[in-house]
């Protein structure tokens, strides 16, 4: 059973504190930025009287939004704290209804902009010289202009939210809430309730019988539901495509892709790459047969460890361990790691209520907190420079720029995380042949093989499933669960290189991934890894004006273009080189990792 929260070790939690010291605080917050909400109205109709009030209102729209976000930020982390208390699921709620406020207060504010005439922003930035510090900002909004809708009809939009919401809220509730899956044994025969939590450890037991019972269990949800679950994602779907009709795109993939900035031809060239090397892939399911010594491989035999090795780290060892590998990023860097764990940024121990997972947090006036659910695991240690790596690169944007550009967009966050990932592995690996330990550098091949697999392959698998169901609404195909069945189990033979009639349950698969509801997001995690991948090589390899533009990178923040900030850093996303390189590392560790098994080192030291 996990600890109480109040069981745990003060110097294990994060120190909320640092943002208010006491809940009142909060509040009162809270109540200041509502009563302040009806200024904004009085800019309304008067964006284009001068340079001064065009400024005067993004000042006042950038103050409370800056507040707002340090608001939510601390009623999120206390409600994640323990999510049974009910004081702070309500200002989790107050705080989501103040965005939401915020959100309907401001909808004038692009439409009004973008009706300006030809040349009235330019004239404006001449007469005021404090537009200047927005003038990416607004360049950014321009681009917009032929996507932006009159002025009710942005109020419309803005109103109706919770109702394009409402596919994605019945996913969650319907999924995590009103299903119980079914009873299944574990490996010693003792029954137990089947969770989207235990599911994963019940796939890595070494008893296949156990494996395949899950699989089965879990999967004869989705089979029994898929009608209901294809209308949800259906309905996600069409209101993806009803935006993006509505604003103008040419498609919901574009429409998605053109807020952060990014040309379709990085998805088209993401797509291109890594199917032209599912060769790959299909070596490394091969490897995984011949080490279970499987005739007939399934799926559900996918995600069972391939190595025993007791590599654990407890905490003190995963900070002395971050730190030694972080140190290759610079004094500034290292100082800015330790900081954070001397300053409890970091919430480490599982506790009873917590949530789950792990994650990198915070607003521009906050520390980066990192929660974790710290278990002593080698993916514990991965999830520690993971996360220390969102913050680092949340830190190096916050001090960097201003709150206007304080933040990175989606497409290059995930990263400087990954690029984490990347130095610890190298790290470990050298320590590995180092010390002559095979059965240690079998266990870190197969831990850095499986995560490729899991995030470059799979996501774009994921990619592929989201653009086919978009384009086929799009040209009036129904979503039906035979649909989306057949399309996702083509995929996965495709994939995997395994049948589709061995593995009939899998084309349910579709049914329980959230990230589907996320609009045209999971491809980024593939090409950040793959950019990552990259980088690491150029800071394990390079020379020192590498590690600058590295930390140039980190310290952009929203300042330029994603595409033109990961340019200046060395890499060229539009070409499919980044990939090429972050292939041929995969082959490389691949090339390793068959050369181990030919020896019969399996890990099992």
């Amino acid at each position: 059973m996990p600890k109480a929260r109040a069981e745990i070790d003060e110097s294990l939690k994060w120190d909320l504190t640092s943002i208010f010291k006491e809940d009142q605080d909060f509040e009162a917050a809270l109540e200041a930025v509502k009563k302040r909400l009806p200024e904004l109205q009085a800019f309304q109709g008067r964006l284009s009287e001068s340079g001064s009030m065009l400024l005067s209102a993004t000042e006042l729209e950038m103050e409370l939004s800056q507040e707002i976000e340090k608001i939510y930020v601390y009623a999120s982390m206390k409600n994640d704290e323990d999510t049974r208390l009910a004081k702070y699921q309500e200002y989790q709620s107050k705080a989501t209804s103040l965005y939401a406020d915020f959100a309907t207060a401001t909808a004038y504010f692009e439409p009004e902009l973008l009706a300006f005439p030809d040349g009235l922003f330019e004239d404006f930035l001449t007469d005021e010289t404090g537009l200047k510090l927005y003038e990416h900002y607004f360049e950014r909004l321009f681009t917009k202009k032929a996507h932006v809708l009159s002025q009710k009809e942005e109020e419309l939009l803005a109103t109706a939210s919770e109702i394009f919401e409402q596919s994605s809220s019945t996913f969650e509730v319907f999924d995590n809430a009103d299903i119980k899956l079914p009873e299944v044994e574990n490996e010693a025969g003792e029954k137990l309730q089947l969770s989207h939590g235990n599911y994963i450890s019940l796939m890595e037991s070494k008893d296949r019988k156990v494996r395949k019972q899950a699989y089965e269990a879990l999967y004869s949800n989705y089979q029994q539901y898929q009608h209901t679950y294809a209308k949800t994602l259906e309905g996600n779907v069409k209101v993806q495509n009803f935006k993006a009709k509505s604003r103008h795109y040419s498609s919901a993939r574009r429409a998605s892709l053109s807020g952060n900035f990014i040309p379709e031809q990085v998805y088209d060239v993401l797509l291109e790459v890594v199917n032209d090397k599912l060769g790959l892939l299909h070596r490394y399911i091969g490897l995984r047969k011949e080490i279970l010594g499987l005739d007939d491989l399934r799926m559900y035999d996918i995600y069972v460890p391939l190595t025993e090795t007791d590599y654990k780290f407890n905490y003190q060892e995963g900070v002395e361990k971050a730190e030694e590998v972080l140190a290759q990023l610079g004094e500034d860097y290292l100082a800015k790691v330790k900081r954070a764990f001397a300053d409890r940024w970091i919430d480490v121990e599982e506790n009873a209520g917590k949530r789950s997972g792990a994650y990198s947090g915070g607003s521009y006036d906050t520390n980066a907190f990192i929660l974790l659910n710290w278990q002593e695991t080698l993916d514990d240690l991965f999830t520690l420079v993971h996360e220390m790596g969102h913050s680092m690169h949340s830190a190096y944007s916050r001090e960097s720029q201003p709150y206007v550009y304080g933040d990175y967009p989606i497409f290059l966050a995930e990263i400087a995380s990954t690029t984490n990932e990347n130095l610890l592995t190298e790290k470990l690996l050298a320590e590995a042949r180092a010390e002559g330990d095979e059965d240690k550098e079998f266990a870190l091949l197969n831990h850095w093989l499986d995560s490729f697999r899991g995030t470059v392959y799979r996501q774009t698998q994921f990619a592929e499933f989201e653009q086919i169901i978009h384009e086929a609404d799009w040209e009036g195909e129904v979503l039906t669960s035979d649909f989306m069945n057949q399309a996702y189990a083509k995929l996965n033979e495709k994939y995997y290189g395994l049948s589709a009639s061995d593995n009939p349950e899998i084309q349910y698969e579709w049914a329980r991934i959230p990230h589907f509801y996320y609009n045209f997001y999971v491809f980024q995690y593939a090409t950040g890894f793959a950019a990552a991948t990259a980088l690491a090589e150029k800071l394990l390899y390079g020379d020192a004006t590498d590690l600058e533009a590295y930390l140039a990178y980190l310290k952009a923040g929203s300042s330029a273009y994603p595409l033109e900030v990961m340019a200046a850093a060395g890499v060229d996303m539009t070409s499919s080189s980044y990939l090429e390189s972050a292939f041929e590392l995969f082959e490389k560790r691949l090339d390793r990792f068959e050369a181990l098994v030919k020896k019969g080192v399996y890990g099992r030291g």
